[in-house]
């Protein structure tokens, strides 16, 4: 496959929609009440996320009250809390998401691997992982892939697995390859950010991202997204997943304070 025409075809197709529709952006989820989605729906599309250093375990007691009142798809935690995590969710249909390799993406291959069996082990039912970031932008595709390929082999057949692209720190073409990588490695969702580089989602990325991946693939937009408004416009854009930290806030129309 040559990568060049690939992103060129790509890039323009999905540039000239993305201006074809600028206008209906702001129409679309703009509001509660013509978003035609309630806000138990959305909660379903929702992982209620704690990703913070500093959390302590009432924080995270907090996280999976919280998950199961309103419902969410599910938590998402670093590895060392998911087995905290999966003991207060047992019984409940809220699953266990742990990140791997975050939030740089640039521990060794091995590393990810044993991360992503001992988080599922100890209950992890999805996985978030960082892909290398250096080694996309230096051009080394089959680095990338192999790296996403030893965490899919370490992975349950049950197992879902979502890789982080950041997007925030690459240009359109990478963002293609990326995702035409993924594909390639058979991952069940391409997700945008880890909410700790500078950048989240928007809603042009899921629009591109969807573009490229096609609708066999699930697409998360994450970082950044704090009310029912921005939540609603990426599920328009094409995202089937929401990663937030001010999910109850996004759900109940408060103020959201804080972040991941």
């Amino acid at each position: 496959m040559d990568h060049n025409e690939l992103v060129d075809k790509i890039t323009r197709e999905v540039m000239a929609r993305i201006k074809e529709q600028e206008s209906k952006k702001q129409e679309s989820g703009s509001s509660a009440t013509n978003s035609g989605i309630t806000s138990q729906e959305l909660a379903r599309f929702i992982d209620h996320t704690l990703l913070k250093p500093d959390a302590v375990e009432a924080q995270f007691e907090q996280l999976c009250r919280e998950a199961i009142q309103y419902n969410f798809y599910s938590v998402c935690v670093n590895s060392g809390w998911v087995s905290y995590v999966a003991k207060k969710l047992r019984g409940t249909n809220v699953k266990v998401c742990s990140v791997i390799g975050f939030p740089l993406g640039e521990m060794e291959t091995r590393s990810k691997a044993f991360e992503a069996r001992n988080a599922i082990d100890h209950g992890a039912h999805e996985l978030d992982m960082v892909i290398s970031i250096g080694a996309l932008k230096s051009g080394d595709l089959k680095y990338v892939e192999n790296d996403i390929r030893a965490v899919k082999r370490a992975c349950r057949s049950t197992t879902v697995l979502k890789v982080i692209l950041e997007t925030s720190m690459l240009t359109d073409q990478e963002k293609v390859i990326a995702c035409e990588i993924c594909k390639k490695a058979e991952v069940d969702f391409v997700k945008t950010s880890t909410g700790f580089s500078g950048g989240g989602a928007t809603v042009a990325d899921i629009e591109l991202m969807r573009r490229v991946v096609g609708p066999n693939l699930g697409v998360k937009a994450s970082g950044g997204i704090r009310d029912f408004a921005t939540a609603v416009a990426m599920i328009r854009a094409g995202a089937n997943r929401i990663g937030a930290g001010a999910s109850v806030a996004i759900v109940t129309g408060a103020t959201a304070t804080g972040n991941y």
